[in-house]
């Protein structure tokens, strides 16, 4: 059922963060990536896989929270640091994942992570509930993490093993993303996401050197040339469509807060489904005016994961 969400407070922003691109950069610049204290542990995965997960568990805690970073991000990203030392704070045991490649190393296979790998997420969540069997789990996604984390939870309905869930700054419409990440200024963040791509394909490439070339300068022509036929999508339009989160929204059976900006640069705001949102009784979102992109930079600080936590703990 929906949440009462009339006492969320205010988002407050700052003089100088007077666009999306401010409170996407000045978060990414100056946030806190400090890691509280984590145990490092890798799990398996069905395709004799790794995912390395960042652990702290508190063993009278009644509640775990899994948390899922955006694209070419780790548990060392600000949003994922910042929101775990709340967490932790309010007594929480909290679990980060590091998509494929995204930890201390490669991954064993040639594949890598992408928007709508949910068999991943199946099998974090599922160790999480056979370790911590006593313990109820929540679980929050950032940017490309949330996409994921919404496919996820539309496919699997009753059975996602969370009781409850928070995505920020989803894309939504993966194809229009990639567009939007291609104009303007967004091309410096392309720029960076990229590089690092980049670099990943080519260690790759020297384990499996099978693996496609990537000649463009996109990252529409990356999940063309690489992302899709990786991962046995006939291309960048059979992926989009295939991942993106706005088509399993209307499967989502347990309690969901959408988090969006209006001035999202990278995630436009038209791609949200809010009609599907609004039918679906488990689905309801916050829309703020100011925010950016995982930024959300407020005055005081702390806006964004203090809606998250009360949301969780109103659910938990």
């Amino acid at each position: 059922m929906k949440t009462n969400l009339r006492h969320v407070p205010h988002l407050r922003a700052p003089y100088w963060c007077f666009n999306g691109h401010m409170h996407t950069t000045a978060r990414s610049l100056f946030g806190d990536t400090q890691q509280p204290p984590l145990k490092r542990i890798e799990i398996a995965t069905p395709d004799n896989d790794f995912l390395e997960l960042d652990c702290h568990i508190q063993s009278d805690s009644d509640a775990i929270i899994t948390l899922f970073h955006g694209l070419e991000g780790s548990t060392k990203r600000y949003y994922i640091v910042e929101l775990m030392k709340v967490l932790i704070n309010k007594g929480y045991s909290v679990v980060g994942v590091n998509f494929r490649g995204c930890g201390s190393k490669l991954n064993d296979q040639p594949r890598f992570y992408h928007s709508g790998e949910t068999n991943d997420y199946q099998t974090v969540l599922n160790w999480v509930a056979e370790e911590y069997p006593n313990k109820k789990i929540g679980a929050v996604g950032f940017s490309l993490g949330g996409n994921a984390l919404a496919k996820y939870l539309g496919e699997t309905g009753k059975e996602s093993n969370v009781e409850t869930a928070v995505a920020v700054s989803v894309p939504f419409d993966l194809r229009l993303g990639s567009i939007i990440l291609s104009k303007g200024f967004n091309r410096i963040y392309e720029y960076r996401f990229l590089r690092t791509l980049r670099k990943k394909l080519n260690e790759k490439r020297k384990f499996f050197p099978n693996l496609p070339e990537f000649s463009g300068s996109t990252i529409y022509e990356f999940d063309d040339q690489v992302t899709a036929p990786i991962h046995n999508f006939e291309g960048a339009e059979d992926y989009y469509e295939q991942c993106s989160a706005r088509r399993f929204v209307d499967g989502i059976k347990i309690d969901t807060l959408f988090i969006h900006s209006k001035e999202d640069p990278l995630c436009p705001i038209e791609a949200m489904p809010l009609a599907k949102i609004n039918q679906n009784p488990f689905t309801d979102y916050i829309i703020t005016k100011e925010g950016g992109h995982v930024g959300f930079w407020s005055k005081p600080r702390g806006w964004l994961n203090f809606v998250i936590e009360n949301y969780l703990n109103s659910n938990l």
